[in-house]
């Protein structure tokens, strides 16, 4: 009888283990994987880019700060805030638009003039309204930029010829694409906005004959303009 009982506790104990190891595996089979959530596609927006010279670029951002709710009003929010290299009282503003012909409107205040002087603007400001068709807004040390606009005879064209040099080749060349635009009033007008990686070899590639070659195989007409400067907010 104590060995029948002992052969009982046994196998009683056996079936319990088993129980057990075949949960365990179960719940491991219908585990779920994670699969990531595939990237965001792109949605192109608008923006009205200012370049403008001031006396003083701390009282000129205090200034420009302080009307924050009036440009609110116009459906134009803060974007990027950057001050020229070597000129440091040169300031570029890139701003959100949500409307362009309000946004134009905006540009055509009489009192925004008033406004600027006050805040220490020199001359006459340029105001560009563009559709911005390529962004990278992903978060990266350099802080430096370099902005290119220059006018093209078919955009079509030109991008074929820029997509050919490459990114790649850009970024040999210390220059990491970063946003790329037209002209909300003339889509044949390029801007181009690249973040700087080392600036001597950027320098090189912009005076470059191969460069230029390329450029005008892509149908650039005109001398570009070229913008260098240091982002100093970005909101």
């Amino acid at each position: 009888m104590f060995a029948s009982a002992v052969f009982i506790l046994c196998s009683c104990n056996s079936g319990g283990t088993d129980k057990e190891e075949t949960k365990a595996q179960d719940t491991t089979a219908t585990a779920t994987p994670v699969t990531p959530a595939p990237p965001q596609a792109f949605t192109p927006f608008k923006i009205l880019i200012a370049h403008q010279e001031v006396k003083n670029f701390e009282k000129w951002k205090a200034g420009y700060m302080a009307h924050d709710s009036m440009r609110k009003a116009y459906g134009i929010s803060n974007y990027v805030i950057g001050r020229g290299m070597p000129d440091s009282n040169m300031a570029v503003v890139i701003d959100k638009i949500n409307d362009l012909q309000k946004a134009k409107e905006f540009s055509t205040m009489p009192n925004l003039k008033e406004v600027m002087k006050n805040a220490g603007v020199i001359g006459t400001p340029t105001f560009s309204f563009v559709d911005v068709v390529r962004n990278d807004d992903s978060n990266i040390d350099q802080k430096d930029r370099i902005m290119v606009i220059h006018h093209v005879k078919n955009y079509d064209a030109w991008l074929k010829e820029y997509d050919k040099e490459g990114k790649n080749t850009r970024a040999e060349n210390g220059l990491l694409d970063r946003g790329l635009g037209r002209g909300a009033d003339d889509s044949n007008m390029v801007y181009i906005v690249f973040a700087v990686t080392d600036i001597a070899k950027a320098k090189a590639r912009m005076a470059s004959p191969e460069l230029k070659k390329i450029m005008t195989e892509a149908g650039v007409e005109g001398v570009p303009k070229i913008y260098t400067y240091q982002i100093v907010d970005k909101f």
